[in-house]
């Protein structure tokens, strides 16, 4: 006979890491010992990907996986992922809007431009002679 749905499937079996955590949380030190491993990995990703932010470096990243680790063991982590999760998707379709993109396409053109024509002023100045070799700095004062 066929199970025609999940409901109808008897209980799987728990799996090997499922089991190993249940017999670490019935014993009280390595229960902690446990959590103040994770909430230790979890705080210094989560704290390396705030570093990231102000650094080169995929901080978001950072962010999302530190809390995601901090969230297996902690509910306050589980409840800041899920407001991260949705401000990601609000801000994905925010970036998505069709007035925002031809938006940010107009502001990097501009950016881009104004970028080569400083860089074109540059070269006919001073050639290519880099900032800290050049001789004769009146023009700058």
């Amino acid at each position: 006979m066929a199970i025609k749905n999940e409901k109808d499937a008897p209980p799987a079996e728990p799996r090997r890491i499922h089991r190993f955590r249940e017999r670490v949380r019935r014993n009280r030190l390595l229960n902690t010992a446990w959590r103040l491993g994770v909430f230790a990995v979890g705080s210094a990703v989560l704290l390396g990907g705030l570093i990231m932010m102000v650094t080169p470096g995929p901080g978001i990243l950072g962010i999302v996986v530190g809390l995601a680790i901090l969230a297996t063991e902690f509910a306050w982590a589980q409840r800041a992922l899920h407001r991260a999760k949705a401000a990601a998707d609000r801000a994905k379709e925010k970036a998505l809007d069709p007035r925002a993109r031809r938006r940010n396409l107009l502001l990097g053109t501009l950016t881009a431009v104004l970028a080569a024509a400083a860089l074109t002023a540059y070269l006919a100045i001073y050639g290519f002679v880099v900032p800290w070799n050049i001789d004769d700095p009146t023009f700058w004062t």
